[in-house]
């Protein structure tokens, strides 16, 4: 019993002195204004701005956190013993206490309010058994959990929940060499530590990591059974993602990959897989090209309006040149014919040979001689995707000689695709087998040597692809889509698409973070320009880690988003030292100033900052 009175006279910082609706006011008694106290062998920082208080009324422990501090004075007049009265000034520290919760009679932190304090309650510091109550995320014991953190003042480390972290959508912010790739690393190295060899882990969950600058790619980073997939588009050295052949092939795939829209370009690719598709079928493939392609020949050879038989035959020659590697044959494609006005036909060149009266003349110009020396070795040589192209030609110049298409609308559409054609050979190969995850469950997706383009198709189209394939699961597996450096791909300002195709890249990762939840799909985003992702993206994420940001349009944006975090945490921000990071959420009560543990340089993302000591050192 001595022993409690002793504690309580030690951890015993004032009393409350007057409450005005949350906001609680404590008089510190005079002893007690030192810096640090000294209990039971240890040194226990004293009461400041940030921490935490305890206020004892009856047997409820209601707990409060220091929102700012003032001195006041109080005057005394003191009667002497002529009768005059003199006055004293009395200094007194007075702390504005915001309550966060108390402590029920199971010992169990709770946020929120359930009684007000009254004036002459008792207030101490915090015990470290208090701060580890209230500091303790997890439901129960059994609650399963990882240590990557610790608080920031009393550096007492904290178990975060999976259930709760891992099964919602979670934010990581900050400026630029704050830390957050370290968190992001670390948390998802904690549940790979606990967990890697747990077999309902391996087999039911699974996490894909977009990688905008190689920063996870190291051996030991996050886990080391991972797939890494090192993209690069301007050499064939780089990994290629495998996609099922129809997943390849889908309209829906070539409209993300070319950009299509809706109402023109859509339709002409579907109009052109299916050509395809059924031509793929036949029993000579090459042949029955060959056979098309000559038809073709013959019928624009035939027709009557010149301007749309020239424009067609431009075609013609783009697709020859896919098998015709001599630019002097290629010139002189249709050398030996021209267009009569007045007969409305072609014609051999200066002869009466007339192509709608004698049509089987056709097979001595060059153009057909061309087509039919097209052999079957060069064709299955081929990639599929060249051999698309081709078929994107033959099925224009279809729709144009029935008038189906404008070749404005449609041309546009050909030409991206023969612009990304070489990124996306470079980049994706089909197979008939889904063998992307191969025996992981852990994927890496290095995106540092893609370009541009590229950089906002690939995680597009990945994430709608898998997103629809797990939706198809039970929603007894999880999927985990981790996004670095996510303004790259959610960006709501972007000068290099149209609004059209920005707007479908944002509806497909606002429905993955609306809906996925249903269907154990969660997302994770770093980034250092919050401000520049869409706002139901970042709004709708269940946790964050919000590191320091200086940028008044962040802030801004995080303060909007982030209804969890109070007035004097948000002020803090900008001052947050590295490392250090404010965790608030639906996995958390109240909002936490946590130091994340620093992981070691064989686990940290490849993302520090270049020293120039160690590059004179190298010299």
């Amino acid at each position: 019993m001595n022993n409690k009175l002793l504690k309580n006279a030690i951890l015993r910082i004032g009393e409350v002195s007057g409450i005005e609706g949350r906001k609680v006011f404590i008089k510190v008694d005079k002893n007690k204004n030192s810096s640090d106290i000294l209990f039971d062998g240890n040194v226990i920082k004293n009461i400041a701005v940030g921490s935490y208080v305890e206020i004892k009324k009856g047997f409820l422990s209601i707990i409060g956190k220091v929102d700012s501090e003032k001195l006041t004075e109080e005057v005394v007049f003191n009667k002497n013993k002529e009768n005059d009265y003199t006055n004293i000034n009395k200094n007194n520290r007075i702390l504005t206490l915001g309550l966060v919760g108390y402590i029920g009679i199971n010992g169990k932190f709770i946020g929120g309010i359930k009684e007000l304090p009254l004036i002459g309650n008792e207030a101490f510091i915090l015990s470290e058994q208090k701060i580890h109550c209230i500091h303790n995320l997890r439901k129960d014991n059994s609650s399963l959990s990882i240590n990557v953190a610790k608080t920031d003042t009393e550096e007492i480390p904290i178990d975060l929940p999976i259930d709760g972290l891992f099964n919602s959508h979670i934010a990581i912010v900050g400026n630029t060499g704050s830390g957050k790739s370290n968190t992001l690393a670390a948390l998802f190295q904690g549940l790979f530590d606990i967990y890697g060899n747990n077999k309902g882990f391996l087999e039911n969950s699974q996490f894909l990591i977009f990688d905008f600058n190689g920063e996870y790619t190291k051996e030991e980073c996050i886990t080391k059974n991972k797939k890494i997939y090192n993209l690069k588009t301007q050499v064939d050295s780089g990994d290629k993602i495998p996609l099922h052949t129809d997943e390849l092939f889908d309209s829906e795939t070539l409209s993300i990959l070319v950009e299509a829209t809706d109402k023109t370009q859509k339709p002409f690719l579907k109009r052109a897989l299916r050509f395809y598709k059924t031509s793929k079928k036949k029993e000579n493939f090459p042949s029955y090209l060959r056979t098309i392609i000559q038809n073709k020949i013959k019928t624009i050879l035939k027709m009557a309006n010149k301007d749309i038989a020239y424009k067609l035959l431009d075609y013609l020659e783009e697709i020859l040149e896919k098998f015709i590697y001599e630019d002097a044959i290629i010139k002189n494609l249709t050398s030996d014919i021209e267009f009569h006005s007045k007969c409305e036909t072609f014609k051999i060149l200066n002869q009466e040979i007339y192509f709608n009266k004698s049509p089987v003349e056709i097979e001595n110009t060059s153009l057909y001689k061309a087509a039919s020396s097209i052999d079957d070795a060069t064709i299955n040589k081929m990639t599929d995707l060249s051999q698309f192209y081709i078929f994107l030609h033959l099925q224009l110049i279809e729709d144009l000689f029935r008038y189906k298409v404008q070749n404005e609308h449609i041309y546009p559409v050909i030409n991206r695709f023969k612009a990304k054609q070489e990124s996306i050979d470079r980049t994706f190969e089909s197979h008939e087998n889904h063998v992307f995850w191969g025996n992981y469950n852990c994927v890496v997706v290095n995106l540092d040597d893609v370009n541009l383009d590229m950089k906002k198709t690939i995680p597009l189209l990945l994430a709608k692809n898998i997103y629809n394939a797990h939706k198809k699961k039970n929603n007894k597996k999880s999927l985990n889509i981790i996004i670095d450096e996510a303004h790259n791909i959610l960006s709501k300002t972007s000068f290099r698409e149209t609004d059209d195709w920005k707007d479908y890249r944002l509806e497909t990762f606002e429905e993955i973070i609306k809906e996925g939840r249903k269907f154990g799909v969660f997302i994770t985003i770093a980034s250092q320009r919050p401000n520049d992702i869409s706002e139901t993206i970042i709004s709708q994420a269940h946790n964050y880690f919000v590191h320091q940001l200086i940028n008044q349009r962040d802030l801004l944006a995080i303060g909007n988003a982030v209804s969890y975090i109070d007035k004097i945490t948000e002020e803090s921000i900008p001052t947050l030292p590295v490392g250090t990071c404010i965790f608030s959420g639906t996995a958390t009560s109240m909002p936490l100033k946590l130091k994340i543990t620093e992981l070691p340089i064989n686990k940290k993302p490849d993302s520090l900052t270049l020293e120039f000591k160690n590059i004179l050192n190298n010299i």
